[in-house]
């Protein structure tokens, strides 16, 4: 795609700046946003947006790992 092969021994950044791809973080937050501004538009009553107002600070993470006869209600 750019022409170059490993054999040039160029940096990847070098590459990407020639070629013009957009950093990978860049795209992570467009997609993560992307995704909250499809979930905002959701009805309040939604599972997903219930999981906005869970309080989780009366949880508390056992140590180790769990029994396997336990059985977990989500």
């Amino acid at each position: 795609m750019s022409g170059f092969t490993l054999k040039d021994k160029i940096r990847n950044e070098h590459i990407h700046e020639k070629v013009g791809v957009a950093p990978i973080e860049d795209k992570i937050r467009e997609r993560r946003l992307r995704w909250f501004g499809h979930i905002k538009r959701r009805p309040s009553d939604d599972p997903v947006r219930k999981v906005e107002i869970l309080d989780l600070t009366y949880v508390k993470k056992g140590r180790g790992r769990h029994k396997k006869d336990l059985v977990r209600n989500y």
